[in-house]
């Protein structure tokens, strides 16, 4: 019984009798019987009321003007076109673009620097660079293990250098293999952090 709903009353009563005058205190407890509501339940209840009113309120106004922010947002948002690598010669020889595969899993861009020719060979390096590069950015993307982990590989001269990070040693032994397996790869420089 909660402490509003019962109330203790007393009073005093002076008796006269014929012999002597005495006092009689009389104390009666008092019930205010509200139907057993508590005010605790009926500010619950009309909290939840506001709230449901609220919401429902907010409903019919979002149904009923057509809002045409989201429908900018969505538009500003629409992923790019991510321009073709472009891979810079020497002066003496026309630029050479490789366009590469857009990556699958916010993989970070591929630059290819390559170095001045020393001689005839480099731009048989370029081409046979770019051909490993191909591979394995198709091997990586077509197994769904590897294309999760956005490892990034980068070919130069045929060396093929890892970056980026995995949750253990038997992922980074896995990715090694596999770019080791690629025809045309000489050597690999595995930079894989593993974090576990």
């Amino acid at each position: 019984m909660a402490y509003d709903d019962e109330q203790a009353r007393r009073s005093r009563v002076v008796v006269e009798t014929p012999n002597s005058r005495r006092e009689v205190t009389q104390t009666e407890a008092v019930r205010n019987d509200r139907g057993g509501v508590s005010g605790a339940t009926v500010g619950v209840i009309v909290v939840v009321a506001i709230a449901l009113i609220t919401i429902v309120v907010l409903f019919l106004m979002n149904g009923q003007s057509p809002d045409t922010t989201n429908a900018n947002l969505a538009a500003q948002q629409q992923p790019a076109q991510q321009p073709p690598v472009i891979v810079q010669q020497p002066a003496q020889q026309p630029p050479v673009i490789v366009q590469q595969p857009a990556p699958v899993m916010n993989q970070p861009p591929v630059i290819l620097n390559q170095p001045a020719p020393s001689g005839g060979s480099a731009l048989g390096n370029a081409s046979n660079d770019a051909v490993v590069q191909t591979a394995i950015d198709k091997k990586i993307g077509d197994d769904p293990t590897l294309s999760a982990l956005g490892i990034t590989a980068t070919v130069l001269d045929g060396k093929v250098m890892l970056t980026g990070t995995v949750k253990s040693e038997a992922l980074k032994s896995q990715v090694d293999r596999t770019i080791r397996a690629i025809k045309g790869v000489k050597r690999v420089d595995n930079q894989i952090v593993v974090m576990s």
